[in-house]
């Protein structure tokens, strides 16, 4: 039988694989308790801007979460949406900061599934690639999201210069050609209390 490559990440008992950064608090510094593991279950509270965020770098691979929001809001958000995201192939190319040179997944409600490039970072989107800027967004061209409350399963597929964007199952955003072509996985903390559980990467 062959060996599957997949494997868990955060995992509480292994705080090696990742840190933590804060926007008031810097790195594995975390007053607040904003990042908490609840038994196989990790809170999110949302109350500091920052990120989990894994020690390795990857370039191809298959990245499956749930999450779920929580009821908590925090300034500058508490009047806005629901927030948070997945940055992957980060480039720490200036250390930790909010939000470092990255593609992300939106999680936000109503639009999980949306591109974010940071930092400069352009994908092909559409056969056309974007202009490098502070922040450019590509709007997924399914929605896909459970109501409020309930798990929503995510996906993040990248292999050969291809993105794919998935949620509950379906295909709801994809890119191509990356300006970032490896790097380190993180999850946000962005003013809204969110919980993330079986969090798996297999390497493509």
């Amino acid at each position: 039988m062959a060996q599957s490559n997949e494997r868990k990440l955060f995992r509480s008992n292994h705080p090696q694989d990742w840190y933590v950064f804060l926007e008031k608090s810097g790195r594995n510094n975390d007053p607040q308790k904003v990042f908490t593991f609840e038994g196989n279950i990790l809170h999110a509270s949302g109350e500091d801007f920052g990120y989990l965020v894994t020690n390795k770098r990857y370039r191809d691979f298959h990245l499956t979460l749930e999450f779920k929001w929580g009821e908590n809001k925090y300034p500058p958000r508490e009047n806005q949406k629901s927030d948070a995201g997945i940055l992957y192939l980060v480039d720490f190319y200036n250390g930790d900061k909010i939000w470092p040179r990255s593609v992300e997944f939106q999680i936000q409600e109503g639009h999980c599934g949306d591109f974010w490039m940071t930092d400069s970072t352009t994908i092909v989107f559409q056969n056309s690639r974007n202009i490098p800027e502070p922040w450019h967004r590509e709007i997924k061209f399914l929605g896909a999201e459970k109501p409020y409350g309930e798990w929503n399963k995510v996906e993040v597929i990248v292999k050969d210069g291809m993105i794919t964007h998935k949620i509950n199952g379906k295909i709801v955003n994809e890119g191509s050609a990356p300006s970032v072509k490896e790097g380190n996985i993180l999850l946000q903390s962005e003013g809204s209390e969110l919980f993330y559980r079986n969090v798996t990467i297999e390497a493509l």
